[in-house]
């Protein structure tokens, strides 16, 4: 999609040049991949600030001819290590005030660059290419669609097959929540799944063990599938048998936090703000110490990007936003639930992507 990536790299030229530098070397592969479409794992760009677009791609021999696929329209450069091989075309194109990830970039990264030219002075630029990917295209979004349609009829394969019930462990239903998505046309899992049951339902990040599945457990599911690079991210929290009276109310309870708090996030809203609606209602329940992390994250090529809902997070909601939505309340040595979706900001309403039920289901 060369347009599509042209049109990207318009839009970081407009930052760049609001930013007073003739150039940018990127050198975060994620953000290569955004501005060019190339998806292998060294690489790096050097993006100008004027004139046409004389976007240059550097990459190593493994990778020739897989660049000439996906990245026709560029110049190439077959060289290693890449950010030293761009710097030195800067030098070359006299592109004296040249921005560099600083993120990204580690400090001994950033003497070598240094050390390299005197022709050229390195300046930090965070974060600029990671706000033209807060807000998603119409492309990206119907990725992120696929991607939650995978983990979804992953879901629901998974709890017809009888996969989870007493007696099987965490890691097997993790192993075949995975494979499920894989089946649903997913690339993989967006990242390692959550399967937490019982008292480690409580545990917000809990890894798959051994343990053993046992009925009246709360089992505690946090997934995701990669569609075309784009990730998704799900929770759904259900239970082993008839539930308790205060699984139940604890379900409702988080439930109703995440209702207001989707119904919050609109275009202009603020993050921290939108954190605080499901933030009070869990602590006027009186749970609030029992909800440790953020409400929720942007999503897309990594699974947690920009904007960050949380009360230390900072700016406002765009349409055209993906983000989760995932509040949860953990009782040490009990359980816990979390119940998260993937939307989209949208003017009205937000459009939820991921579509599973999330009425509390006992398997």
């Amino acid at each position: 999609m060369p347009d599509l990536h042209a049109t990207r790299r318009a839009a970081l030229r407009d930052l760049l040049r609001e930013a007073d530098l003739d150039a940018l070397l990127v050198t975060d592969v994620v953000n290569v991949r955004y501005l060019s479409g190339f998806t292998g794992s060294n690489a790096a760009l050097l993006v100008p600030s004027s004139g046409e677009d004389g976007t240059v791609l550097c990459t190593d021999g493994r990778y020739t001819t897989q660049a000439a696929a996906e990245v026709a329209d560029l110049e190439r450069v077959i060289d290693r290590p890449c950010a030293q091989a761009l710097l030195r075309r800067a030098a070359a194109a006299g592109h004296r005030r040249t921005g560099f990830e600083s993120h990204h970039v580690t400090v001994d990264e950033h003497a070598d660059l240094v050390a390299l030219t005197d022709e050229v002075c390195l300046l930090r630029a965070p974060g600029l290419v990671e706000r033209l990917r807060a807000v998603k295209d119409a492309t990206e979004i119907v990725a992120i669609r696929s991607a939650c349609a995978a983990a979804d009829g992953a879901l629901a394969e998974l709890l017809r097959s009888d996969a989870v019930r007493p007696g099987r462990t965490e890691r097997e239903v993790a192993a075949d929540l995975e494979a499920g998505m894989v089946r649903q046309g997913a690339e993989g899992p967006a990242f390692a799944s959550i399967v937490a049951a019982g008292a480690n339902s409580a545990v917000p990040h809990h890894r798959p063990t051994d343990a053993v599945l046992t009925r009246g457990d709360l089992v505690k599911l946090d997934f995701g599938a990669v569609v075309g690079g784009y990730r998704c991210d799900m929770t759904r929290t259900v239970v082993l048998g008839e539930p308790a009276g205060w699984q139940r109310d604890l379900h409702d309870l988080v439930g109703e936090a995440q209702r207001r708090a989707i119904a919050a996030a609109l275009p202009g809203a603020d993050v921290a703000a939108v954190d605080a609606v499901a933030r009070d209602h869990i602590r006027d329940a009186g749970h609030g110490a029992e909800f440790p992390h953020g409400l929720g994250h942007g999503v897309g090529l990594r699974i947690h990007e920009a904007p960050s809902l949380a009360a230390t997070g900072e700016g406002t909601l765009a349409a055209g936003m993906t983000v989760t939505v995932e509040p949860g309340v953990y009782l040490a040595g009990r359980g816990g639930v979390r119940i998260e979706d993937t939307l989209v900001v949208r003017e009205a309403t937000p459009e939820i992507l991921t579509l599973s039920t999330k009425e509390l289901v006992a398997v």
